[in-house]
């Protein structure tokens, strides 16, 4: 049986490998967001390979980067939540399924289902709009990416279903506003949820360009987390990856 494995490239761009299907998320590739600019290393030109499916978890530039989906194939299929498929076919991408909270679809030999997620939803100030999700990935193994989301009532229906859990625990400045998770409240989530794993994503990869704005310890939302994971929920163990590493289980 193939392995199962997540490689965080960084922000909220993770591949996962499960029963031999290769899905992507949020991918965002390139070295600048706008005025934000990659201080994490460069997503080397094979990491990614072959995707079978990108899953995108709402609108926001710094999840859905055209020109990132257009460099992983504009062919390839992509699950985004409903109704977004119209905006991305305007963009040249249009195998595109679209999901609502509680619907699925399969990905080969797994399945994806959307789940809800408590993220402003709207892509700037004139873009479009689409509830935005997170997904579980279900097959010998299950993982839940949570996507941009705040902790909400319905996240400890996951508990029991998830053995490895992609969660948010920072940004990209100096605030978090509201819709996130920051270090505390991703552990609360993780102790809601129960996963065998939690990996921090979302944390130390961008930054605006002027230097003076930098955060002068990027890694320190993923230590915060792991830390109130053992007060939270020390069962749970934690992986911290650095942007472009792989871990197997």
């Amino acid at each position: 049986m193939s392995p199962t494995a997540i490689t965080w490239l960084g922000h909220a761009t993770v591949l996962v490998e499960l029963d031999g299907a290769r899905l992507l998320t949020d991918p965002v590739l390139r070295s600048r967001i706008g005025p934000l600019v990659r201080i994490a290393p460069p997503v080397a030109p094979d990491a990614v390979g072959r995707v079978d499916c990108v899953l995108l978890s709402h609108l926001h530039a710094d999840h859905t980067q055209v020109s990132s989906l257009r460099a992983v194939g504009r062919a390839t299929p992509i699950v985004a939540p409903r109704p977004a498929g119209e905006w991305l076919a305007h963009q040249g991408l249009t195998a595109v399924t679209e999901l609502a909270a509680g619907e699925e679809t399969d990905v080969g030999p797994v399945r994806v289902t959307a789940t809800p997620a408590s993220h402003d939803g709207r892509r700037g100030p004139f873009g479009p709009g689409a509830q935005p999700i997170g997904y579980v990935i279900s097959g010998s193994r299950s993982v839940y990416f949570a996507g941009d989301t705040d902790l909400f009532d319905a996240m400890s229906e996951l508990r029991g279903s998830v053995d490895i859990a992609l969660l948010p625990v920072s940004g990209w400045g100096p605030k978090l506003g509201p819709g996130h998770l920051d270090p505390e409240r991703a552990a609360r989530a993780a102790a809601a949820i129960a996963p065998e794993l939690a990996v921090p994503i979302h944390w130390g990869t961008f930054a605006p360009g002027w230097h003076l704005r930098r955060p002068p310890d990027p890694q320190r939302p993923a230590r915060e987390f792991a830390e109130h994971i053992r007060l939270h929920a020390p069962a749970v163990q934690v992986r911290i990856l650095a942007p472009g590493e792989r871990t197997e289980l």
